[in-house]
């Protein structure tokens, strides 16, 4: 009997990494671990860690996926402020445990760096696209401003009923000409 041969190590990863997002959306990450992962995909401890070295590494590959994710979504709409806040906002309540892995949680990931990852960039770039300025810093006041929405509106610490008026006064001070 001839050798079974080796999976595609990208093919793997992706699997696990998909898997580990699912269990973590439908159960919260608390119920990821390396052990119920090898369990819901019928293999071995040792298949995961041939993947992914660390369950930390596995947190980091779902959280590069959602930017990933997040800037298709943010790319998919127009380049204004309000689109992109809106697609923004989208995707973290549509999407809770990714953003969660993404913003909340330790991360290896670097940001604002040389080493920032690719799909990273390219989400705040579909941000700075639609809040331009010299340096970002106009970007990175409206992807903090959306970060604190996104996690205060998903930790239920804002009323429900003014999520559109939220937006509103957002979009407002964050389009309107600089004063000085």
């Amino acid at each position: 009997m001839a050798p079974r041969p080796a999976p595609d190590l990208d093919h793997r990863r992706e699997q696990i990494r998909h898997a580990a997002q699912l269990l973590a959306e439908s159960d919260g990450w608390p119920a990821v671990t390396m052990r119920r992962l090898a369990s819901d995909l019928g293999v071995t401890q040792p298949v995961l860690y041939s993947a992914f070295a660390s369950r930390q590494a596995l947190i980091d590959a779902v959280a590069l996926n959602g930017f990933g994710d997040v800037a298709a979504s943010l790319r998919a709409v127009e380049p204004t402020p309000m689109a992109r806040m809106r697609a923004y906002l989208d995707f973290a309540a549509q999407h809770p445990r990714v953003y969660e892995a993404m913003f909340s949680m330790p991360s290896g990931l670097a940001f604002a760096a040389d080493d920032t990852p690719e799909p990273l960039r390219r989400a705040f770039a579909a941000l700075r696209d639609a809040f331009p300025d010299a340096d970002g810093t106009r970007a990175e006041v409206a992807w903090s401003t959306l970060h604190g929405l996104a996690t205060l509106q998903a930790g239920r610490r804002l009323r429900p009923s003014q999520v559109q008026a939220r937006l509103d006064l957002a979009h407002r001070m964050l389009t309107q000409a600089e004063t000085r």
